[in-house]
């Protein structure tokens, strides 16, 4: 016997339909790439989304065609995630800090038939467009006051597209398994991957991850995601936000400190989200300014772990500090460090530890971990190994790859090293690719960066593995140093000492200008791998 209820698909398209009725008069605000500030509804914007429909038929798009953007958080861009899923084409996020070969690699593997960007990308367009196999039409993200001069034909306006329809169009009745959007992983070693989310996945996501123990999303609050949506679908914030009607800030091209704080009090903002670069730039400004952080009421950290300081400056300031973990092919988001009743009784040291783990799985994710001879691990905190996950928003193959990214369980290797508690708090303790082994025990290069960075002369920390003679690998810490500090190693040392175990402590500490990151802002250990290749230690090992 089944139940008699509706068969009614999970589709893009109707979150987009459900902010405009319900939510019809909530703003949606864009600090925007040609000055100022830009403000519209969510009304305007569902119309406006319906004449990117249209635009892209007369462009020849068919259902399944995927579609290339090159942009930053705008409204124009927001607007890209409902019109091109909506009419039934893949909405293809690139990212612009990946190098340019990459790029076109990623959109000739796509086999993007148009590409939409920002005036900010014009150059690298151009510089890229003999390459781009499939991309035959260039509709740039502005109106036609900000077009260049002497484009070739095929280089289109985008407000001139749009107002070539009315918005009168009726969303096609696509099967929720439909592909939806396509995001590339950032590629750190070989290509990247394609991972294609299906509307289903992306829904069902979204509605996950707005709970008052994820995102804490509501129609009262404004939220300002600093993560892109040029990668892993900005956490899902276009999708949960139009779910709940809450008013959404776009920083645009911006993300100094300065301009999120101004952002953040001019529009009176209760959530914001970003990976830890962005906050410690912000904490730098307040630092130098004596500036607060008013009406803000939560902060989310994900992309690489928090260190302690920062989750306790962001709560010095009254803010309490939300870490996550999550990763491209899992739509992102896995895991959110927020309290149950149990551990909110916590004293508050203990909560504040408890907050650098990544914190519980949310209803979606199913969590293993898996040691060295195949075995689950127990769930004590201790115990770490492999971090597998599965569930209904998690991929079982990359995109135009023959075998199945899964073990024959249906378990996906998220490739990180972690310990789960009693409780079901997650916790990653390094990649496996990162990990230091030193004479038969690990070392959590994760843990070692977080604890240096609390030291007042560092600004920014890594710790990779390199050989040494008796105990195989030792850690060496590379650390960017606090403007006017000097390396000061025994200082260093000393401040270690008691906050991880004495065996974890660096055999050696040097300086860098700055770390190499990745395309999505973390730091590159393959780059500094190769850096320090040749180093040798003090104690000649």
């Amino acid at each position: 016997m089944q139940g008699l209820m509706q068969d009614w698909p999970m589709l893009i398209s109707r979150l987009i339909d459900h902010a405009e009725r319900f939510h019809s008069q909530v703003e949606i605000v864009t600090e925007t790439v040609e000055a100022g500030r830009h403000r519209y509804t969510y009304a305007e914007c569902a119309v406006r989304s319906r004449k990117l429909a249209q635009a892209l038929e007369r462009l020849g798009i068919n259902k399944g065609d995927r579609v290339g953007t090159l942009a930053w958080n705008t409204y124009r861009h927001f607007e890209l995630y409902y019109g091109i899923s909506g009419m039934g084409a893949v909405c293809h996020t690139l990212n612009p800090r990946l190098f340019p070969k990459d790029i076109a690699w990623v959109a000739n593997h796509a086999e993007d038939q148009v590409l939409f960007f920002d005036l900010t990308f014009l150059p690298l367009v151009r510089e890229l467009e003999k390459h781009f196999k499939t991309v035959k039409t260039f509709v740039m993200l502005t109106d036609q006051s900000n077009m260049p001069k002497s484009l070739p034909a095929n280089y289109l306006c985008y407000e001139d597209l749009i107002d070539g329809g009315d918005g009168d169009y009726t969303w096609p009745a696509l099967d929720e398994n439909d592909a939806a959007s396509l995001c590339y992983t950032s590629g750190t070693t070989g290509h990247p991957k394609g991972v294609l989310y299906s509307h289903r996945s992306t829904v069902l996501h979204a509605m996950a991850v707005i709970v008052s123990d994820a995102f804490n999303l509501s129609a009262i609050r404004t939220i300002l995601p600093i993560v892109p949506m040029f990668h892993a679908n900005s956490w899902g914030y276009p999708y949960t936000t139009a779910i709940v009607g809450c008013k959404i800030v776009l920083n645009g091209p911006h993300f100094d400190g300065k301009s999120i704080h101004t952002l953040i009090k001019e529009e009176q903002v209760h959530i914001t989200t970003a990976v830890p670069t962005i906050w410690l730039g912000l904490l730098d400004y307040l630092k130098e300014t004596g500036q607060d952080l008013e009406p803000l009421e939560g902060l989310g950290i994900g992309g690489a772990a928090a260190p302690a300081f920062m989750i306790k400056a962001f709560e010095d300031f009254g803010v309490n500090v939300h870490h996550a973990w999550g990763m491209t092919e899992i739509s992102p988001v896995g895991t959110m460090g927020s309290m149950n009743s149990i551990t909110a009784r916590w004293p508050l040291e203990e909560q504040q530890k408890l907050k650098q783990k990544q914190g519980r799985g949310l209803f979606g994710v199913e969590m293993r971990i898996v040691v060295a001879d195949g075995s689950e691990a127990p769930w004590d905190g201790k115990t770490f190994g492999a971090l597998h996950v599965r569930g209904p928003w998690t991929l079982k193959r990359y995109y135009r790859a023959n075998d199945s990214a899964l073990d024959e369980d249906g378990w996906f290797d998220t490739g990180d090293v972690a310990t789960i508690d009693e409780f079901g708090y997650m916790q990653i303790t390094d990649r496996a690719k990162d990990v230091i082994k030193s004479g038969g025990e690990w070392i959590s290069s994760i843990d070692l960066e977080n604890a240096a960075m609390g030291h007042k002369d560092i600004a920014r920390a890594a710790v990779i593995g390199r050989p040494h003679k008796k105990w195989r690998e030792r850690p060496l810490l590379i650390v960017v140093l606090e403007e006017g500090a000097v390396l000061d190693k025994d200082s260093i040392l000393k401040f270690l000492s008691g906050k991880v175990a004495k065996w974890w402590l660096p055999n050696d500490i040097v300086t860098v200008d700055e770390m190499p990151l990745s395309g999505t802002g973390k730091v590159k250990k393959t780059g500094l791998r190769e850096t320090f290749k040749d180093h040798k230690w003090p104690d000649g090992g």
